[in-house]
């Protein structure tokens, strides 16, 4: 049997044998993507959706692949060009689950190759809802597919499937902003040098046809690949991160009546079953047909995988613990996104 490659040896090396079920899928799909983006050549990115249910995990996920991904073209960079980087490694830290994780530092000269881009941007402005026939409804379902900008997320996905080229500028993708409930325009860098692009979000595997208008010529109707199907077909992969609907149905309440969006438990459970997890039903019976979903991820409680903080937002909705904490913090824990991806996984957030 031929010898692998040194570079796919050495990111194998890099493995931490751990206790974590979702660390170690993790590691295993980060060693493939990397085995991927060896054989890319220098005009082309490698393009995963990372879609799940609310309450899945995906956004962890994808932050932790990004940082593995990373470390492994850090590495192997240096290990190429020992005397030009100033790449390095800093002491080993615990984590939660007695395995340790070391923090890299990105040589300025070789940017990191992974990036996160979540697809919360493309969520329609609070005055499009209005605008909508029955605002109610669509204030009400905000979060469900249609009121998303299907359209733009699909022009963006075009723009990074497009050939890389000396001359290719930085695309500029939108964020959320939850002090403000909107998105905020061009807000996330997407530079020339980002080769694997993780674009995570609920409905970066919804792949349906949409009715089309009745045409004039033959007064007819016909279905239509809708703007998200139409984005699947330009990914290299898709990947699903699968949970049970009852277990992310706690997940997702207790997370909404711990930010302060539901008064009590009960009605952020209501809540809950009548919107996130008609959402959930949208996407699970909209997965991709003809082998176009290559790989399911089980997202499983790991205790390991959590900072103390994310402990301390998920614990048990009875209030017990949280007189010891201040509500603000609390919400701000679990409603503020980190401004780094790679700090995130890097501090070894968890589900």
């Amino acid at each position: 049997m031929p010898e692998p490659p040194e570079t796919t040896k050495m990111a194998v090396d890099q493995r931490e044998h751990v206790d974590s079920p979702m660390e170690a899928q993790v590691q295993r799909l980060a060693e493939k993507v990397w085995k991927k983006y060896q054989s890319l050549d220098d005009s082309q990115r490698y393009l995963v959706a990372i879609a799940g249910i609310p309450g899945s995990g995906k956004t962890t996920f994808a932050a932790s692949l990004a940082y593995h991904l990373n470390k492994f073209y850090q590495a192997d960079r240096h290990e190429k060009y020992p005397n030009s980087a100033d790449y390095h490694l800093s002491r080993p830290r615990a984590n939660t689950n007695g395995s340790s994780r070391e923090r890299h530092f990105s040589d300025p000269n070789s940017p990191d190759i992974a990036y996160v881009l979540p697809m919360d941007g493309f969520h329609l402005t609070r005055a499009q809802l209005t605008a909508m026939p029955n605002s109610e409804e669509a204030h009400y379902r905000r979060g469900a597919a249609f009121t998303f900008d299907s359209e733009g997320y699909y022009k963006l996905i075009e723009k990074l499937r497009k050939p890389i080229e000396p001359t290719t500028a930085t695309i500029w993708a939108p964020s959320f902003d939850h002090a403000v409930k909107d998105p905020v325009e061009n807000d996330i860098p997407i530079p020339r040098t980002a080769r694997v692009v993780l674009i995570e979000g609920l409905y970066t595997a919804l792949s349906y046809t949409a009715p089309k208008t009745e045409s004039p010529s033959t007064d007819t109707k016909a279905a239509v690949p809708s703007a998200w199907s139409e984005a699947c077909h330009l990914m290299d992969e898709i990947w699903l991160i699968s949970v049970p609907i009852p277990v992310a149905t706690e997940r997702v309440a207790k997370r909404n009546f711990k930010a302060g969006l539901s008064p009590s438990l009960e009605a952020a459970l209501d809540r809950t079953v009548n919107n996130d997890m008609k959402n959930a039903r949208e996407i699970l019976d909209n997965l991709p047909k003809d082998g176009q979903l290559t790989e399911t991820i089980e997202s499983v409680e790991d205790e390991g995988w959590k900072t103390q903080e994310q402990k301390l937002a998920l614990e048990d909705a009875s209030g017990e613990k949280n007189g010891q904490h201040k509500a603000g913090e609390v919400q701000r824990l679990k409603m503020e996104r980190m401004g780094s991806i790679a700090e995130m996984a890097d501090a070894g957030v968890g589900l």
